[in-house]
């Protein structure tokens, strides 16, 4: 006992505190471990995929062109006719264009092909022997 721990309470306190300090100096780590560990597993399984998947949608969203079938994040099907910085003119039926942001769209269902090159056929002169 410490000096001055003369009265019974003071032995008690100083009892408690030092059977508190003395044990568990690795099964206190344990638990702080085990909350470590779940916050990794929660980034490989939640948060990581998220961000894989924002970024092919960002991806996906800057790679649009005049003559893709989209799909709007609403489930409007329309073809681009126009891209923009920030939108994208989608025409929804014969003559009916409508204005979207980059965003809003969900998917791509076919992508415009692109125009074939030119070929240039020559005549091949006959092997001589």
């Amino acid at each position: 006992m410490p000096p001055g721990a003369g009265t019974e309470a003071n032995r008690k306190v100083y009892t408690v505190l030092y059977a508190a300090a003395s044990g568990g100096g690795a099964g206190s780590l344990t638990p702080i471990l085990m909350i470590a560990l779940l916050f990794v597993v929660m980034y490989f399984m939640m948060i990581r995929p998220q961000q894989k998947r924002r970024r092919e949608a960002e991806q996906m969203q800057s790679a649009l062109a005049p003559g893709d079938e989209v799909v709007t994040i609403g489930g409007l099907h329309g073809t681009v006719t126009a891209v923009e910085d920030e939108t994208v003119l989608l025409e929804v039926a014969p003559g009916v264009q409508t204005r979207y942001a980059r965003p809003a769209v969900a998917r791509v269902i076919k992508r415009a092909e692109a125009p074939a090159a030119e070929t240039i056929t020559e005549e091949a002169e006959p092997v001589k022997e």
